[in-house]
């Protein structure tokens, strides 16, 4: 049984809400409440706790306070740190960017699905599951500027081991990225090896911008050895002290060897700035990794964008990494919704969440509440969680249950403001007893849990693979391929579940040798755990159904199972389409 619903709340109910926790203000519960000179209220420790990070803009509606005004502690503000690192001199924001506001409704929609339509009266339910679904909205004008900018760093192997076809390929790849962003975006490059260098402030790419940063990727040369710390400390600065900020903040990062300083994936996360490592949606920095070829350190390079939010791709061909970066900034092109927060809550006594598998993003969860930490959501993205509930006996047969309402908040891009989504509350029958179809399983719901058995499966065979136990590795992707194919989904001939078990098979067979699997099968299966642990496209080498796969027809790419296989939105597969065909026009 499924729902949607889309609602964007205005007017008198919504000023009943904490904008922050989405929970009822309601005075008389144990929590104090604050309202604003704005006139908008909030529990006291959920503003108190969005102060301490500095911001001083009220959630709702961006106003800005004084902090006189208010009743705790504010930080003072950090100051750039210009003398010490000297990059506070990021070029100011278009006149177009600060004046930018909605072109239109950009309404996240959320929809949901019961396992079954009915569960009899008399029976209890221990881990029921129900699927929700958070779709963001299409850009309102894909081909133009009506989208929200960006500022990019790109931090670029220049190695040694780069020398050659390898730094040449790279070159061409962020030449694409430059000519594909916009006046209103924003990039710097650092390129790094036993140093690191700025090669170009963070520059709005005009006519002269784009001459600018095309001058500093021809002047790359290669050599020396690999210090990807310093290139990322020195890519975080330049962020951390821009004068000006784009909404949108990202770096890009491509390595192609064994770091130099850094033997482990520990190791690497003690040197990484704190500010890539933050959990707080505000202040989300995500670093896209790009392993590229086969001698790269996947584990090192895997952990760096765990730690941040963002992916790790796996370039097995050097000829694609132009379409790799083209997937990856197609989705940082086409942003949304920021600081998105989905909140579950219990809608009857007895009614208990249990357990929301989440991935990587972070959620909280009690016997009445559960929220989940989503973020940034790409145009078109679509990101499912099962809730498991406990659901108990019903002492009024042929009524209905009132399992969940399911809500959530964002910062719409456009207009600046965050806005609340309410969805239907979820319901169900309780009949004395269930007819065939009422006990039905939902196709929906079976699909989420498959593509969740297939993640687990993929972190559980990675991991007795790193311990040097193939066997073990492969049995426990044989096991869980037979699972999957036994399921109602795959039973009733499921694309998506069908992509899930060739994705199986391909990992299996890259974990045939140990050699095969430190040559190409652990990048492949980091880069498939990445993916599915934000529910995010990331480049993994040939992958079946990836718009990226080299024997892929258009036809085979158009399906929505490959796509919802892949993660990957239209926006991503317009840019990679885009890649391809400029490659192939280059090469005649």
């Amino acid at each position: 049984m499924s729902r949607q619903y889309s609602l964007r709340s205005q007017g008198p109910s919504s000023q009943n809400i904490c904008s922050i926790c989405w929970s009822n203000l309601t005075t008389g519960q144990g929590q104090a409440i604050f309202t604003a000179e704005c006139s908008h209220s909030f529990h006291y420790p959920c503003i108190a706790n969005n102060v301490q990070h500095g911001n001083l803009c009220c959630p709702a509606c961006r106003a800005k306070w004084n902090k006189n005004n208010l009743p705790f502690q504010v930080p003072p503000l950090q100051q750039n740190n210009k003398s010490k690192h000297g990059f506070a001199d990021d070029e100011p924001l278009s006149s177009a960017t600060l004046l930018q506001t909605s072109s239109g409704p950009q309404n996240v929609t959320i929809k949901t699905h019961t396992e079954t339509s009915a569960i009899s009266a008399a029976e209890s339910r221990p881990h029921y599951p129900v699927l929700v679904s958070i779709c963001a909205p299409p850009l309102q004008d894909p081909d133009g500027e009506g989208r929200t900018p960006i500022d990019l760093v790109t931090i670029l192997d220049v190695s040694g081991s780069m020398l050659g076809q390898k730094l040449e390929l790279v070159k061409q790849a962020v030449k694409f990225v430059i000519e594909n962003m916009g006046t209103s975006d924003r990039l710097s490059i650092v390129s790094f090896s036993t140093t690191s260098k700025r090669l170009l402030p963070l520059r709005r790419m005009t006519v002269e911008g784009r001459e600018s940063a095309i001058q500093a990727v021809e002047s790359l040369r290669a050599g020396g050895g690999t210090d990807i710390a310093e290139g990322l400390k020195k890519g975080t600065h330049i962020l951390e002290e821009r004068r000006e900020r784009n909404h949108v903040a990202s770096i890009i990062l491509l390595s192609d060897g064994q770091d130099n300083y850094c033997h482990n994936p520990s190791q690497m996360l003690k040197k990484l700035p704190a500010s890539i490592r933050s959990s707080d949606m505000q202040h989300e920095i995500p670093v896209h990794t790009f392993g590229f070829g086969n001698d790269h350190d996947a584990k090192i390079m895997h952990a760096i964008s765990d730690a941040s939010r963002g992916t790790f791709s796996y370039i097995e061909s050097v000829g694609i990494i132009q379409d790799a970066f083209a997937l990856c900034i197609g989705g940082l092109l086409s942003v949304v919704a920021q600081e998105l927060r989905l909140t579950v809550r219990s809608a009857s006594p007895g009614v208990k969440i249990v357990e929301i598998p989440s991935g990587r993003h972070v959620n909280q969860i009690s016997d009445e509440q559960g929220v989940v930490d989503v973020g940034n959501m790409y145009a078109e993205e679509e990101k499912q969680f099962l809730v498991y509930l406990s659901v108990p006996q019903s002492a009024a047969p042929d009524t209905k249950t009132s399992l969940v309402d399911v809500l959530c908040v964002y910062k719409d891009l456009g207009s600046d403001e965050f806005i609340p989504v309410q969805g239907e509350r979820v319901e169900i029958t309780r009949p004395d007893f269930c007819s065939p179809a009422e006990m039905a399983v939902s196709l929906e719901v079976d699909r989420q849990r498959n593509r969740l058995l297939v993640a687990d499966a993929i972190g559980e065979a990675q991991r007795l693979a790193e311990m040097g136990n193939l066997e073990a590795a492969r049995a426990v992707l044989t096991q869980r391929r037979e699972t999957l194919l036994t399921s109602t989904a795959a039973k009733a001939g499921d694309d998506l579940s069908h992509m899930f078990e060739t994705e199986l098979k391909q990992i299996m067979d890259k974990m045939a040798s140990m050699n095969l699997y430190e040559e190409v099968g652990r990048a492949y299966a980091l880069s498939g755990m990445s993916s599915h642990a934000r529910q995010r496209a990331s480049a993994r080498g040939n992958a079946a159904g990836s718009c990226l796969a080299e024997k892929a027809g258009r036809k085979q790419l158009a399906t929505k199972a490959a796509r919802r296989a892949t993660f990957e939105t239209p926006a991503m597969v317009r840019m990679v389409r885009k890649s391809q065909n400029k490659r192939k026009s280059g090469s005649k």
